[in-house]
């Protein structure tokens, strides 16, 4: 979805200059799309085009293969195999957003969220991870509360959510599991009062900054049910033709 997207470039300035506040600029010169983007996209394709999980990742990798991908999934990319190579990382739950959003039922979302994350995150964390953010956009977007998104986060997925943003801001790190950032990202969506504030809250723990905003800015867009014209707009800009396609059909074909 555009707010994952969003949230990923807005991110991408502070992935590797984190800040500990929320008084920051949204866009500068520097803001870009990453490999948040091109796999959110290419779960969209998927989806749309009916097309297996492994294939569009890797032909969306091979695409823009100088994005900011993980060397695993690097290795991954450019080789023949359609095995998994046992990763916890948050990649899993960085592109599932689409599939939170489409599917019309709780049951198909955790499904299809497993068969996107197992392709390469075959780890229980990696699969855990994807399964509790596309479970956290089918509810925010089917007009569930927030205690009741978090409830059942903390009950089916084991995250524990309470703690504040003013709290995890004084101790986080740089921490690319699913296990050390998929709470912190929902825990920016819980404690925010619009989309722009969910990016806000996620960019200013630190950390990787990037992922965390383009997790939060599924969720929220979901919740909120609109991302700001001057977000979107500017977003935009920074996608290509191809992608802009994409995102085109699958609003479409969502209806929303």
């Amino acid at each position: 979805m555009l707010g994952a997207i969003a949230g990923d470039i807005i991110g991408s300035v502070y992935e590797w200059h984190n800040i500990k506040t929320k008084n920051f600029e949204l866009f500068s010169p520097r803001s870009r799309f990453t490999d948040d983007s091109v796999l959110t996209i290419a779960t969209m394709d998927s989806i749309i085009n009916k097309k297996p999980f492994y294939e569009s990742y890797k032909y969306w990798f091979r695409k823009y293969p100088n994005v900011g991908f993980g060397e695993g999934f690097k290795r991954w990319g450019m080789s023949e195999t359609v095995q998994g190579y046992n990763s916890y990382g948050n990649g899993s739950a960085m592109r599932v957003s689409p599939i939170g959003f489409y599917f019309n039922s709780l049951e198909e979302v955790l499904l299809k969220a497993q068969e996107s994350a197992i392709v390469t995150h075959n780890h229980p964390e990696g699969i855990k991870g994807a399964q509790a953010i596309a479970a956290a956009i089918f509810l925010a977007r089917n007009g569930r509360e927030k205690n009741e998104i978090k409830k059942y986060i903390e009950d089916n997925f084991g995250y524990v959510l309470s703690e504040s943003i003013d709290s995890i801001r004084n101790w986080y790190n740089f921490d690319v599991s699913c296990q050390g950032s998929i709470p912190q990202a929902i825990r920016s969506f819980l404690e925010s009062t619009s989309y722009e504030d969910a990016i806000r809250n996620a960019i200013s723990i630190g950390g990787d900054s990037d992922t965390l905003a383009c997790i939060a800015g599924g969720i929220a867009e979901a919740y909120y049910k609109e991302i700001p014209e001057y977000i979107t707009k500017r977003a935009e800009e920074l996608l290509t033709e191809e992608m802009k396609e994409i995102l085109k059909a699958y609003y479409k074909g969502t209806g929303y």
